[in-house]
């Protein structure tokens, strides 16, 4: 078995832990509340530690799990109004379904590290616009590559609402990147 040692957490794995927390959640102050939540858990609970994994492999997936608790928990309390959000597809006549012309997507060409890195900036400010449970479930899916089951599982929604809040989630993402970044 393992040997678990709670004193070297903060200095193992602290920095670690909230880079990634950071990257997740939508401030500093909610990434370092998480990490600190996270490493209460493990405290709680690290006898039942069986040690199919390494230290910072089980601190991560209890890390995980708080950030989807932290997006449900701001999803009960908050969701976001979609009225302001507009799909860019025709609403009727032939071209039914179709891109309105002006809303079609736009090339995301990156050409050197500088608009790399200011690209992630956009984007992080783009998902930070999400609503907290379309945020969550984009994250999961399309950054952690969670399988749908199990998104559903963890998100508590079913396959079709999946498939429609990964929908709208991408297509604001798209439009925020566009306004944000491509209009520069």
């Amino acid at each position: 078995m393992i040997q678990i040692n709670p004193e070297k957490w903060l200095d193992n794995y602290g920095d670690y832990l909230y880079n990634y927390a950071r990257f997740k959640l939508p401030s500093k102050e909610v990434a370092e509340d998480v990490v600190q939540e996270t490493f209460l858990s493990a405290f709680t609970s690290y006898e039942k530690f069986k040690g199919n994994s390494s230290e910072k492999t089980w601190l991560v997936t209890i890390l995980k799990r708080r950030i989807v608790d932290y997006y449900r928990k701001a999803a009960r309390n908050q969701e976001k109004n979609m009225s302001s959000f507009k799909l860019p597809f025709q609403e009727q006549g032939d071209f039914q379904n179709h891109w309105m012309e002006q809303r079609a997507p736009k090339n995301w060409e990156v050409d050197d590290k500088i608009q790399l890195d200011e690209f992630h900036q956009v984007l992080q400010y783009c998902l930070s616009l999400l609503s907290p449970k379309h945020r969550l479930v984009f994250m999961m899916k399309v950054l952690d590559e969670c399988s749908s089951e199990q998104v559903c599982k963890d998100v508590e929604i079913k396959p079709s609402n999946l498939w429609t809040i990964m929908h709208r989630a991408r297509l604001q993402i798209r439009e925020c990147v566009e306004k944000k970044w491509l209009s520069i």
